[in-house]
């Protein structure tokens, strides 16, 4: 089933926005209700008894009654408007994503991640770059091997770990020994994707295909906020836009600042949002890369290579 381990960011936001003393008396009730919520959504997928699209069709729902929850329910409706002002730094709303995401890593879903080993899945920091650094005098302890790492939103990665010593016994005087989350599927999740989003994805993509050789980026959105772009001759495999829409356009958040204006606008944005809901077919797409990662068959047969004549 999984073979990585279950991060927990959204758990971790919900919880320190419990305990936040900024949070309005108004807004305690209902954060410690969507902790509730919060256990009940997990509780319902660790049990679900489902393979394949069906897994994958239930989960997809179970999303997206939780996130609605989360970003109406609690943040929109709030009689305060701390929660939907400060969204951007309590991050509650974000991280249901990064929380969710790491269940694609599941071998129901991925059969090919039965070969997996010492795998992650999740927000992580991920393997950048390898550098010799220093002088000839400078020792590997002290900076002469430099590695980069990069900050991931999701990366499904191999963890490695490296020994480096200008010794053959690896003398304890200028040895160094490291762990390392070699990222060979990595993604950006983004709640409203622009166009500076997208250039600085560019860059890490690349960066990461320079560190990984075979590795994949993706851009992930909930909604697009600029023109497409082909990705065909970046180094970005695709982006994906999770809800297939638009971000509403900004004369209509400008009224969403206050409570009145929520208020007012409450019946066009409950429309809005639930008539673009998380997409089954998008995140089969994920799932798409995933397996080109993790294939079922590790090695190339002879025989099927040479009855469709090509490898």
């Amino acid at each position: 089933m999984y073979v990585c381990p279950l991060p927990k960011p959204h758990h971790s936001k919900l919880t320190a926005l419990a305990t936040n003393r900024k949070l309005p008396d108004v807004d305690k009730p209902k954060v410690q209700e969507a902790l509730g919520r919060y256990a009940h959504w997990v509780k319902t997928m660790d049990e679900l008894d489902l393979e394949g699209p069906a897994l994958l069709q239930r989960l997809v729902e179970l999303l997206n009654g939780y996130k609605r929850y989360i970003e109406v329910d609690l943040i929109y409706d709030s009689a305060a408007d701390f929660l939907y002002r400060q969204k951007g730094q309590h991050k509650v709303d974000n991280s249901v994503l990064e929380e969710f995401l790491p269940r694609l890593a599941d071998t129901r879903l991925v059969p090919g991640l039965i070969h997996a080993k010492s795998c992650t899945a999740g927000p992580q920091s991920a393997f950048a770059a390898f550098t010799f650094s220093g002088t000839v005098h400078t020792l590997l302890a002290d900076g002469g091997i430099f590695i980069k790492v990069k900050d991931q939103d999701y990366a499904l990665s191999k963890r490695v770990f490296l020994k480096a010593s200008t010794n053959a016994d690896f003398d304890e005087t200028d040895t160094i020994s490291t762990e390392l989350n070699v990222a060979y599927l990595a993604a950006e999740c983004k709640t409203n994707l622009d166009k500076t989003m997208f250039n600085e994805g560019l860059e890490t993509a690349r960066a990461l295909k320079q560190a990984v050789a075979g590795s994949r980026y993706l851009l992930l959105c909930e909604w697009l906020d600029m023109g497409p772009i082909n990705t065909a001759s970046t180094d970005i495999e695709e982006a994906i836009i999770l809800r297939k829409a638009k971000r509403l356009g900004s004369n209509f958040r400008e009224g969403l600042a206050t409570v009145a204006g929520r208020k007012t606008a409450r019946e066009a944005f409950a429309a809005h949002y639930d008539s673009h809901p998380f997409r089954v077919e998008c995140f089969a797409r994920i799932l798409q890369h995933m397996s080109n990662v993790y294939p079922v068959q590790i090695l190339l047969d002879e025989q099927t290579v040479l009855e469709r004549g090509y490898f």
